[in-house]
């Protein structure tokens, strides 16, 4: 195995022989059937006793005919595959997309506001995971919290758009083809819906469940339905589905916007009474707060289906997909922010006392001359996602068939609505902080009563719409030509053509220059004008602050008048665009023989595909902004192979190689600069449009045995050599240091002479990433009575990588894992499916992970910011009541799973921490 993994050709190596392989088969007149036997739609067949040889058919439903069909699908691939399949609408099994992926050996995901929204992938996150609905690439973007990076405009896929209840199938293909369309470094996920000839004549089903979260204490709807239909003796079919679902959470916790030097960030007061003194290595948070977020969603979800057999020899498919996500958002902080104070101007801060750790963090202090703030931030934000797909299949002869598809895809994420009112009181005495217990949970004394509305200063008003769309066009034409009884040879060609743009619009400035006064003349907040936030999941001292209220505010001064001082503008620096036309060819090869007593199969093949990228953004040139676009090409080769040896008739061994390319990322990709001030965050990100794609060599091995009906035990090891990758460098100087105009920090209440993190994509060396994946699933048949009924499914991913990170200049960083990689994860599933009563309980494991290398502060640059590791624990319940109907109740996040996440990965200092309970469903499902 060290020899498999030790060389950066053995992708060619392994190719070229199975090029060989594969041409022996051609000469062979034996077409052995692709290893593994399938069941027909969840039947078993059993002999019955006495002298009679008739077998009698038993229907296996529920949860483990899900299984058992998803275990079919990955022993007749040719390539490492894995499968989630529902038994039918409404009986997908989790709520969400992502959620029911996790599932899946070497997935995991991420959250935003406790629902699962992203994957990632044998740890390459979502930027490197392709998602294809009914066959066609597609990109759905979503808005989230401040925390969690607001408005997503990359290439990750956020699954949260989408009910599960639309879809019947999802394939994870980890290993590449010639067949399969380029740009995943990790897997391309396939999402399929349902479609009329999937069902056996007139199909209604229909469910309803009420959820409830505990933490919001607030219970919401979801329901879906399902019709289906075929006439003219199955030639044509009809199917339309809908699914509706209404959710609010409550999110709270903690944040410190990360940990900064205490003498050059925050003015600490040089001759300051405290002993000892603090140093240039001492870090305190730079706004530590509490938070609060309010969320409240709904999403609506419609598919239909035409399907056409006018002969054994045509058919034709018409699919729809409308989704729509709604959100309303309400996020409520209160902070020091004095802190993340830098430059001139700044009143000092005083220490009076404080406690420093062996890390040489301030854990406790206790300050005089403490700015607080109030922040009230309101997003309203929707995306819609349309597909409209039309494919065909023309068997021209029993041996050539020619298949074709045409299609178009967007999804358009609005944010029109992104408004956050601040009120401050300056210059306090008294405020502590303390991080000694525990640190995620941090004890905040104001040096005020935060529940006084008296005194407040209305300090800014921001207003930042924003809006992102993606759009795909796509054609293909595919031939299918079957040479010989071992050997088949496959090949088309692809166009698609990907835009992506975003904007943003803001006030020319934020501050509240031009803002009507209130009646008293001053900004002063009036006691009407402000509400209240109440902790109640966690415990926070103080639980309970006033906050200015959003609706009373903005209709006292008319904040969306768009005129005025609240007129809004392009943020040119904020707007801008990428668009790639790419061309594809490919040829492949299937076969299959015998190699003396074994039966092989496989593929073999090439790709080409050429890349044309404009990118458009806003750069600097003499001091000024001006637009620029930079048009770049690069195409790439790329060979692939999946190889499949049947050892015995339930042992399988399969081995993968290719090359591989995934595009870098769409923000990376702008001209210029772009200048950002958020409250005491303040950021100037540059962009590379001449960044190559990122490029490596894989290959897997697996060893899958079947030794049961629905039962497999399987181990798999992955290597990759990642060629070139493309890393984020960051450090932290100050604003004139740049060179970049003044004129960019107009209206942003930001000084030349205030720090900025810096941040710069380039490529990098790249590294290995290795590990294995081990997957055991059994029915328990082999017991007696009632224990037969139960079934275990468990599956476990260790993942190792070497990526070399560098800093601004060039110089050699760190050398450790991927951002986002769990080094392990875990997922076990017991289930029991009676003919009456059926259920199951799932936990799902994923280690610690990166979020940034290097980090950002200085004394950092050298360090990392991560995530803690999560498990979740998820349970169903279902009871039939007769043939039609079914009782339903589930449990979600059931142990209460906090998101933590740190500075440092030795002090772990405390970056952000929130709650988002658990989630109860009790459903009535009926099915005619």
């Amino acid at each position: 195995m060290t020899q498999l993994f030790g060389t950066k050709k053995t992708p060619v190596t392994l190719l070229a022989a199975g090029i060989a392989l594969a041409l022996q088969a051609v000469a062979m007149p034996v077409f052995a059937q692709t290893a593994g036997s399938t069941a027909d739609d969840g039947v078993e067949e059993t002999a019955t006793t006495g002298d009679a040889t008739q077998l009698e058919a038993v229907r296996v439903v529920g949860y483990r005919a899900s299984v058992e069909r998803a275990l079919d699908i990955k022993r007749g691939e040719a390539g490492v595959v894995d499968a989630i399949v529902a038994e039918d609408i409404g009986k997908f099994p989790d709520l969400n997309l992502a959620e029911s992926l996790q599932r899946i050996p070497g997935v995991v995901i991420t959250r935003d506001a406790g629902e699962g929204r992203a994957i990632s992938v044998r740890g390459l996150g979502p930027d490197f995971t392709r998602v294809r609905i009914n066959g066609m690439e597609a990109l759905t973007t979503v808005g989230a919290s401040d925390q969690s990076g607001g408005s997503n405009r990359g290439r990750g896929f956020d699954f949260n758009v989408f009910a599960s209840d639309l879809f019947s199938q999802l394939i994870v293909r980890k290993t590449a083809s010639a067949e399969v369309e380029e740009g995943s470094l990790g897997a391309t996920v396939d999402l399929r819906t349902a479609r009329p000839f999937d069902y056996d004549g007139l199909t209604v089903v229909a469910s309803g469940q009420a959820s409830y979260s505990d933490m919001a204490a607030k219970a919401d709807p979801r329901v879906a339905g399902l019709i289906a239909n075929t006439w003219a003796d199955g030639k044509f079919g009809a199917l339309l589905s809908v699914a509706y679902s209404e959710r609010q959470a409550l999110e709270e916790g903690s944040g410190s916007g990360r940990w900064a030097n205490g003498p050059s960030n925050g003015g600490f007061s040089p001759d300051s009474p405290y002993t000892p003194a603090l140093s240039a290595d001492t870090f305190h948070p730079r706004f530590p707060r509490y938070t609060l977020m309010e969320h409240e969603q709904k999403r609506t979800g419609v598919t239909a289906s035409l399907q056409f057999k006018p002969t054994d020899r045509v058919e034709l498919s018409l699919d729809g997909l409308y989704s729509k996500i709604d959100a309303v958002r309400d996020e409520k902080y209160i902070e020091a922010i004095s802190f993340s104070r830098s430059g001139t101007g700044k009143p000092e801060t005083i220490v009076r006392d404080g406690v420093v750790d062996s890390n040489g963090a301030l854990v406790y202090g206790e300050f005089d001359n403490v700015d607080i703030r109030s922040e009230n931030r309101h997003d309203e934000w929707n995306t819609v996602f349309t597909q409209l797909t039309l494919d065909g299949k023309f068997d021209v002869t029993d041996d050539f068939t020619i298949s074709g598809k045409i299609g178009t895809s967007s999804s358009e994420h609005e944010n029109p609505i992104q408004t956050t009112i601040i009120m401050d009181k300056n210059n306090v005495d008294g405020y502590s902080y303390d991080y000694r217990g525990d640190h995620y949970k941090p004890v905040l004394n104001y040096g005020i009563d935060p529940t006084d509305p008296n005194g407040w200063t209305l300090a800014e008003i921001r207003i930042r719409p924003q809006y992102v769309e993606n759009s795909f066009d796509t054609a293909q034409l595919d031939f299918n030509w079957n040479l010989s009884p071992g050997f088949r040879l496959k090949g088309g060609v692809q166009a698609k053509d990907y835009t992506f743009s975003t904007r943003e619009l803001r006030r020319s400035t934020e501050s509240l220059t031009g803002v009507p006064t209130f009646a008293d003349g001053s900004y002063i907040v009036p006691i009407d004008l402000t509400g209240q936030a109440n902790l109640s999941g966690i415990d926070g001292s103080p639980g309970t602050w006033v906050v200015p209220n959003y609706n009373s505010i903005a209709e006292f001064f008319d904040i969306y008048s768009n005129s005025g001082a609240f007129a809004l503008n392009e943020r040119a620096l904020n707007s801008r665009s990428v668009e790639e036309k790419d061309r594809g060819i490919y040829l492949q090869g299937e076969f299959s023989t015998d190699l003396g007593s074994i039966p092989f199969s496989g593929n073999f093949g090439v790709r080409y595909v050429q890349t044309e990228q404009t990118s458009t953004g806003t750069a600097t040139a003499s001091g000024s902004p001006v637009v620029s676009t930079v048009t770049r090409e690069y195409s790439d080769t790329l060979p692939s192979m999946n190889l499949v040896a049947e050892l015995s008739p339930d042992f399988l061994v399969r081995l993968g190689a290719a090359k591989v390319m995934s595009r870098p990322g769409l923000g990376f990709l702008t001209p210029g600069v772009t200048v950002n001030v958020s409250g005491g965050a303040r950021t100037v990100s540059g962009g590379n449009p001449a960044l190559d794609p990122i490029r490596a060599n894989t290959v897997d091995l697996g060893f899958e045995w079947y030794f049961d009906e629905g039962a497999m035990l399987g181990l798999g090891l992955f290597w990759k050599d990642i060629e070139t990758f493309v890393q984020t460098t960051r450090e932290v100087r100050s604003y004139a240091s740049s060179g970049l105009p003044a004129s960019l920090l107009e209206g942003t209440g930001a000084t030349v002479n205030d720090d900025f993190v810096f941040s710069v994509p380039l490529n990098t060396p790249g590294g290995e990433l290795k590990g294995f994946e081990a997957n055991y699933t059994q029915p328990f048949t082999f017991l007696s009575g009632a224990w037969s009924n139960f079934g275990v499914q468990l599956n476990y991913t260790y993942v190792d990588s070497q990526i070399q990170y560098v800093l601004p200049s060039g110089a050699s960083s760190l050398e450790t894992d991927l951002v986002g990689l769990s080094k392990h994860a875990w997922n076990a599933t017991l289930y029991y499916e009676g003919p009456v009563f059926s259920g199951r309980v799932s936990a799902t494991n994923r280690d610690d992970y990166l979020l940034q290398v290097p980090g950002t502060e200085q004394g950092f640059n050298e360090d990392v910011h991560g995530q803690d590791g999560t498990t979740t624990i998820d349970a169903s319940l279902r009871y039939r009541i007769s043939d039609q109907i079914e009782l339903s109740l589930e449990g979600i996040n059931l142990t209460n799973e906090p998101s933590a996440s740190w500075v440092g990965a030795d002090s772990r200092l405390p970056l952000d921490y929130s709650e988002t309970g658990r989630q109860y469903l009790l459903g009535l499902r009926y099915k005619f």
